[in-house]
């Protein structure tokens, strides 16, 4: 069943979202997308959703795509499924944590560039190995990699195939923090319950102010951002009273 592809946890304002193939390294076919999808479509209009957790069952947090299934030529339901729905990944309105370990090469890097803040174990082994099996990327990875580490480090990683770890990566920027494998759940644990500590409304208007600024000039986006798009968090006037907490 596709439904257990992607399997969502939810407590406390935190929805997890574990990719469930762990004999295949969690690799990625058209029915893991499509159970993907449906949830990312039901997370995105829940109110009681703060924060999204994308996480991998067992060894790894995802190998890539599952190559078995190119060979097949298993087809997703419309032609730029998969990467609309890495597009969806990271149009959440809820403030997205990768939880990294294992492996996560190719596909499984691309969908975790997807997410907002990118958290490794010290030995995750991450890489985009396109050129190794001459493929071509077309989930993003020639935009959101370069957004990461920059353009001329990006060209070394995707010419290279060259796979790094989990501390390597955090020194580049390809992820935002790199802990020993026996801290890694401590570590997300303790970054979802900041930002849930936050205003969930201040987070969203926080999300869509940064995604839109890029779109724009300088200067439009400081109009932009000053105009208050996206108004007021519903809990400011609570908040105040409280003190901020």
């Amino acid at each position: 069943m596709s439904d257990d592809l992607v399997i969502r946890s939810d407590d406390g304002g935190l929805a997890t979202l574990t990719l469930n193939r762990p004999d295949k390294l969690n690799a990625l076919t058209p029915g893991s997308f499509v159970a993907l999808r449906a949830h990312l479509d039901a997370i995105a209009a829940d109110p009681s959703v703060g924060c999204v957790v994308l996480r991998g069952a067992g060894r790894s947090f995802c190998a890539g795509h599952d190559l078995g299934s190119i060979a097949d030529h298993e087809r997703a339901p419309s032609p730029h499924f998969e990467p609309e729905t890495v597009d969806a990944l990271e149009a959440l309105p809820q403030p997205t944590i990768a939880r990294l370990h294992g492996h996560c090469f190719t596909g499984g890097l691309e969908l975790a560039l997807a997410c907002d803040l990118l958290i490794a174990a010290e030995s995750t082994q991450l890489g985009d190995t396109h050129g190794q099996w001459g493929l071509v990327p077309v989930w993003g990875m020639s935009v959101r990699l370069p957004e990461r580490v920059g353009r001329s480090r990006a060209k070394e990683l995707m010419f290279t195939s060259r796979r790094i770890t989990g501390t390597e990566a955090a020194a580049i920027g390809l992820v935002d923090r790199a802990v020993p494998a026996a801290e890694l759940d401590v570590a997300v644990a303790a970054l979802a319950a900041e930002i849930l500590a936050n205003s969930w409304g201040t987070n969203r208007i926080d999300k869509a102010l940064l995604a839109a600024a890029p779109d724009r000039g300088r200067t439009e986006a400081l109009h932009h951002e000053r105009g208050m798009p996206f108004g007021r968090p519903d809990d400011m006037e609570e908040r105040m009273r409280r003190g901020g907490r």
